[in-house]
């Protein structure tokens, strides 16, 4: 089951739409998914989490706990609305588009894949976009 919660203001429409998606991601790549939690929050929500956890003392717009057994895709991802905001600024791109990259970003660690190294975030980059244009061709 892939589950929303909203620890803002801010609320996703139609959250069946993102559901299917993120269990499409998980198919498409022959995995099955148990319990994912999506988080959405704030930044200082985020900071406590990453300070508390990480031992990180930095803003940022994601962080995935990872319950992934074998093949079995779980977690929780908590995601900062703050931060999406002000990256799809900086970076030019739709509000809409930030999110479903960062979601699908969570989803992608949860499989395994990493962003530590420069070849890592390359690859992560490519599965991202693949990812966004997955839901973008169900719309």
């Amino acid at each position: 089951m892939i589950d929303f919660h909203f620890e803002t203001d801010f609320k996703l429409e139609d959250v069946s739409k993102y559901s299917d998606w993120a269990a499409r991601i998980i198919t498409t790549n022959k995995r099955k998914h148990s319990q994912i939690d999506y988080i959405f929050c704030d930044d200082n929500y985020l900071l406590d989490l990453n300070q508390k956890y990480l031992n990180h003392n930095t803003y940022t717009d994601i962080i995935t706990f990872d319950y992934t057994e074998q093949k079995v895709i779980g977690g929780d991802v908590f995601i900062s609305v703050d931060r999406l905001k002000e990256n799809a600024s900086k970076f030019k791109v739709d509000f809409k588009d930030e999110l479903l990259r960062v979601m699908s970003h969570g989803i992608l660690h949860l499989m395994g894949y990493k962003d530590k190294s420069e070849e890592d975030s390359l690859l992560m980059r490519q599965k991202e976009t693949e990812c966004i244009n997955m839901f973008h061709v169900e719309q």
